[in-house]
């Protein structure tokens, strides 16, 4: 059976099943297949495409789809992320962040021309516009299947405050490309950020762009398979966009093999997208068999109780230990919810101190570089690093709670059933606008003196000298102003310009570090706060879906409870007929439970990563 007809077969299955839960007035079990209708219909596969700026990222997307649909030019830089995915007619539409924080982002359809404008750093300077994110809708096969194709602003290092922004969006992306084009091998910045991509998203591959442009590009391909070995199971792609636009334009097979992208293509259809299908569908496989179990539950207790009365009372017997398990696995003193708890409680304990030691050690970092030199005159491109450094452990720290969160919340699904469920997704590591509420370091004395105050505090220092000296002379005739009471001037003038700088330097230092002190303690104090939340919310979302799911089987016991006793009073006139309904309700489960496709075989990369993301 092709993907297209599993596909279908599997819809056509959830909304007969949907049809019988809420003939059977199970509208808990109906919501329920809703959903996994739609993540069936509509996958929504990010592809995150990311890198250091000027590397060819939106030219890459360009050619993928072969479309303009991001600026390109050697001026223009990318300021703003555009998602660009499927639909019957091509359209564009940007996301904008309302001036009120608890406001709503509201989308305003915009010319597929005009998307320059608002996503380029020459139209939209520091995101002035305030644009969440830029979407562009296109009638591309390759989009076909739920695939969107990310193109991030450029990274700029790991430490800089677009790399927050891209490391936001991995926790949310399906798969990630890397792209680094072909004048020199990866920067550590890159390796860094391969190192955070495969931590947290289940597929990250490297795209070598601009090879027609460097003939050496294989050279540097192969030092980059060498860095690549160090870091993780990533595969690299060496294409040419260039190639790639010209071989569309000439519909010249031979050149688009030679741009190298036939093999990316296949990379994003059978490790990227059908690693998504994989998932999507075992998913939705596993919803309904937990929903048709539930459903012939009830179905076959009346059915039992009908056919044979005698065991009625065994049943009930059975069914009411049932449901005092799932009313205790509901309350609070479950075991997943003990679980859940203590994980969370520990979670804040372990963030709280994994912040503020890597905190703490730049604190140190910055007070050993300014007991080094003086800050003054380099305060800006202190402060500078600063802000850097404070990114870079804020990150870690992010990535860190994100990855021990997923682990708590598979966790928790392992305790709540035997047979596994589907994990929550649970977002951590999301960190937009963390540090906006965070100012810089004010600015200190830059130390620089004109030469007025040099010399006013020479004289000033001298004018002892010369009184201490031209007196002491004058006992033997000279007068007050004398050649050795300038002299002694001189020596006493400039010590004291010395001992003057020198305090000078002392304040700047211990002006430095407070601002240092104070500007870690807001970051601290922010972050802090940030991660509290976001795992309360981790808590929250896993507790409701977790909760939900013990409701849903509650009710089914409950049910299938009322049933086993309402058998008993059938009348004989409809025992008959009853029967019949039951069995062909029975007959018709039967079916959909057989017909439930069998999951496609994973390929090696969704072998290699699959288990940890569905239990």
């Amino acid at each position: 059976m092709s993907d297209a007809a599993r596909r279908d077969s599997m819809q056509q299955t959830v909304r007969e099943t949907r049809e019988l839960a809420a003939a059977a007035g199970r509208d808990d079990l109906a919501a329920h297949l809703d959903a996994t209708g739609r993540r069936l219909s509509d996958p929504d596969v990010r592809v995150l495409v990311v890198g250091e700026f000027k590397q060819g990222k939106s030219k890459l997307i360009n050619a993928l789809v072969n479309a303009p649909v991001c600026p390109v030019d050697d001026d223009v830089a990318t300021s703003v992320s555009t998602a660009v995915g499927y639909a019957p007619e091509a359209s564009a539409s940007v996301l904008i962040r309302p001036d009120d924080p608890a406001g709503t982002a509201q989308r305003q359809p915009i010319a597929l021309e005009a998307i320059a404008d608002f996503v380029s750093e020459n139209g939209n300077p520091g995101n002035a516009r305030r644009i969440v994110e830029a979407e562009v809708l296109l009638p591309r096969e390759i989009l076909k299947g739920g695939l969107r194709l990310v193109d991030s602003p450029g990274v700029g290092g790991l430490e800089s405050f677009h790399a927050l922004e891209t490391l936001s969006a991995l926790s949310t992306a399906h798969a990630v490309l890397l792209v680094s084009d072909a004048s020199q091998e990866y920067t550590e910045p890159e390796v860094q950020l391969l190192r955070h991509a495969l931590r947290m998203s289940p597929n990250v591959a490297a795209v070598l762009a601009k090879t027609d442009l460097y003939p050496t590009w294989r050279e540097i391909e192969a030092i980059d398979r060498s860095h690549l070995g160090d870091v993780g199971p990533v595969p690299i792609f060496s294409v040419s966009s260039d190639l790639r636009l010209l071989a569309a334009e000439l519909r010249d097979a031979r050149l688009n093999d030679e741009s190298g992208f036939p093999a990316l293509v296949a990379h994003l259809r059978r490790d990227v997208l059908g690693r998504a299908e994989f998932i999507h569908e075992r998913a939705a496989a596993h919803d309904l068999a937990s929903v048709i179990d539930q459903l012939r539950m009830t179905l076959s207790t009346e059915l039992n109780g009908i056919l044979h009365p005698e065991d009625t009372p065994r049943m009930v017997a059975q069914l009411e230990a049932a449901k005092e398990r799932a009313e205790e696995f509901r309350s609070r003193s479950a075991r997943w919810q003990i679980t859940l708890s203590d994980g969370i409680t520990d979670l804040i304990a372990d963030m709280e101190h994994d912040l503020r030691d890597r905190l703490r050690a730049v604190q140190r970092e910055a007070e050993a570089a300014i007991e080094e030199g003086d800050p003054g005159p380099i305060w800006e491109q202190f402060t500078e690093w600063l802000e850097q450094r404070t990114v870079a452990v804020i990150s870690e720290t992010f990535v860190w709670t994100e990855e021990r969160s997923r682990w708590l919340a598979e966790e928790v699904s392992e305790l709540f059933t035997k047979d596994g469920t589907r994990v929550p997704t649970i977002e951590v590591g999301d960190i937009r606008g963390v540090l906006d509420p965070v100012s810089a370091p004010p600015g200190i004395e830059s130390g620089q003196m004109g030469a007025g105050e040099k010399i006013y505090i020479g004289v000033r220092g001298s004018y002892g000298g010369v009184l201490m000296v031209g007196l002491a002379t004058g006992l033997i005739g000279l007068a007050l102003i004398n050649p050795l009471s300038l002299l002694a001037g001189v020596l006493v003038g400039r010590r004291a310009y010395r001992e003057d700088m020198s305090s000078r330097l002392s304040r700047r230092r211990f002006e430095a570090k407070n601002q240092v002190r104070r500007y870690i303690d807001d970051v601290t104090f922010q972050v802090g706060k940030q991660l509290k939340d976001r795992l309360r919310l981790v808590q929250r979302t896993a507790r409701d879906h977790f909760g939900a799911l013990a409701d849903e089987l509650h009710q089914s016991v409950t049910q299938a409870l009322n049933a086993a006793r309402d058998s008993a009073t059938v009348y004989t006139a409809s025992r008959d007929e009853r029967i019949a309904a039951l069995r062909a309700q029975l007959d018709r489960l039967d079916g959909l439970s057989a017909e439930l496709p069998a999951a496609p075989e994973p390929t090696a990369a969704v072998a290699a990563r699959s288990p940890g993301d569905v239990p």
